[in-house]
């Protein structure tokens, strides 16, 4: 009989940065990856961890979280992380004592690192997913942010992703895979994607480039990036025109249809997978063929 070609992470375990709902695509690409047999961890921000795991614990993810053979995603462990924070000495004294983080331990990227290394042992990790970003001021122009919202935007949504390659790294098997969520804001003008924000996804596929050379010949990694068509999480709502980008990309891509959360994880997945051992340093577009176009077809109906 013939066998098929298929994804199989049988055996892998996987950290995912940034859920912390299933309307995003880092749930996507969690659920993807678990349909292909991996285990997944999550390191969640520690304002919104109470309400994920709430959710989880009374149910209400559930239908959610069904995978395709009738079983239930299950997370191995969900962690707080704080991605502005690469070690715990950098977390501020008066945020450690906040209502929301002080009962969360060590919530740096060097923190998450540790959890792993307590629970799993050295060489536990096979895959890396950076899935989060934020810009404090992006609804602004770039001809009005602020310097402190610029650093912002870069140190959260780009600098974390080299941040946890540096203190994962030393904990992936030999053949792992690291990936980063970007968008066409890194390449072209999106007017209102702004307060540094294109400025961080240029940065993070520069970084995931670098990093693929470096980490590569350190530890035998791959790393890449997604380049994403818009998609309406919740996170992308702080934007305000994400709809009218989605309509946008939707009637004047190749394939006129909007991008599905379902088909970021799907090409995670297989990038994450032995199938991609030749991919590295390599950002994929899954927009439907919309960064190939240099002239529009159509305005949004």
């Amino acid at each position: 009989m013939r066998e098929m070609l298929k994804i199989d992470l049988t055996g892998k375990r996987a950290l995912i940065a940034g859920v912390a709902d299933d309307g995003g695509f880092g749930f996507a690409i969690a659920k993807a990856l678990a349909e292909a047999g991996a285990t997944i961890c999550l390191g969640t921000w520690p304002p919104v961890l109470g309400i994920l795991t709430a959710r989880l614990e009374r149910g209400k993810l559930d239908q959610s979280l069904r995978l395709s053979d009738g079983g239930k995603l299950a997370f191995e462990r969900i962690w707080p992380m704080d991605a502005d924070f690469d070690c715990d000495a950098d977390v501020p004294s008066e945020l450690r004592e906040s209502r929301r983080y002080r009962d969360c331990g060590d919530v740096s990227i060097a923190g998450l690192a540790n959890r792993l290394r307590t629970d799993f042992g050295e060489s536990c990790l096979d895959i890396v997913v950076h899935s989060l970003a934020n810009g404090p001021e992006v609804q602004k122009p770039l001809l009005e942010t602020s310097r402190k919202g610029y650093l912002a935007a870069l140190g959260t949504s780009s600098f974390s992703f080299a941040s946890m390659v540096q203190q994962l790294g030393p904990l992936m098997r030999p053949g792992g895979s690291c990936l980063a969520l970007s968008y066409l804001a890194g390449e072209r003008v999106v007017p209102g994607y702004g307060g540094g924000m294109s400025s961080a996804k240029a940065a993070l596929e520069s970084d995931a480039r670098v990093l693929a050379f470096e980490a590569g010949r350190k530890w035998g990694l791959r790393v890449n990036a997604i380049s994403a068509g818009p998609w309406a999480s919740r996170a992308a709502s702080a934007i305000g025109s994400i709809q009218l980008m989605i309509d946008y990309c939707r009637v004047n891509s190749p394939l006129p249809q909007a991008i599905t959360a379902a088909e970021v994880g799907a090409v995670a997945a297989f990038l994450s997978s032995p199938l991609a051992s030749g991919i590295t340093a390599t950002t994929v577009h899954v927009d439907k063929g919309y960064h190939a176009m240099g002239m529009a077809v159509a305005a949004p109906d």
